[in-house]
């Protein structure tokens, strides 16, 4: 039965991205044209992440900061959406999570699915899938998604070890009907705030 669900499950995937981003394709247009006309720097931004088993992948979003912010101010960490490397669209971006949206292509290549464990940067919370305990490399065991168990409920509110902790009990619990509540969830919860910031973990660039 959990074959089967794998099976629908990239099914779903697939199919469900490549009409997503048909359907929300003037959507993408108008925002890549924003942050075009409104800053300097390229629409999309690539980051190299962890994905499924460890391999590395590099994960694609709308482009939300001043190019490499990642070496400006707090590196890969942002305390706020008051950052002054955040622009003026990346802040309508990131409180509504749209800068998401074009994971839709990961998803369509093989790289992501529409939900499971978010795909950590390759150095952080540990560098490299070496050094994770080995009751946290469980979350690679499944593919990486744009959202997931942990984005609706805690978020980014707990430590990276906590969300691990979260993303572990979807592994386990795992089903397509699982799936569809996230993602009916997640429609519910994108346009909320909260939980985007916290003081001791900060949500990652």
């Amino acid at each position: 039965m959990r074959v089967l669900n794998l099976i629908i499950k990239r099914l779903i995937d697939f199919f469900g991205s490549l009409i997503g981003i048909i359907l929300i394709s003037p959507i993408l247009f108008i925002i890549a044209l924003s942050i075009k006309l409104t800053s300097k720097g390229p629409v999309f931004f690539k980051q190299e992440r962890l994905g499924k088993n460890g391999r590395v992948f590099k994960i694609i979003k709308f482009r939300t900061m001043v190019v490499n912010a990642e070496k400006i101010g707090d590196g890969l960490t942002v305390k706020s959406n008051n950052d002054i490397r955040i622009t003026k669209v990346g802040k309508i971006l990131r409180a509504t999570s749209l800068d998401e949206l074009p994971q839709l292509f990961n998803v369509v290549i093989g790289q992501m699915s529409l939900v499971g464990p978010r795909p950590p940067v390759t150095y952080f919370p540990y560098d490299g899938i070496e050094k994770y305990p080995e009751w946290a490399k469980k979350r690679f065991t499944f593919q990486p998604g744009i959202t997931g168990l942990s984005q609706i409920t805690v978020r980014n509110s707990v430590s990276w070890d906590d969300r691990i902790v979260v993303d572990n009990k979807y592994i386990d619990k795992f089903n397509v009907w699982l799936d569809i509540k996230i993602l009916f969830n997640t429609l519910f919860k994108i346009f909320k705030s909260e939980d985007i910031y916290m003081d001791t973990d900060k949500k990652s660039i």
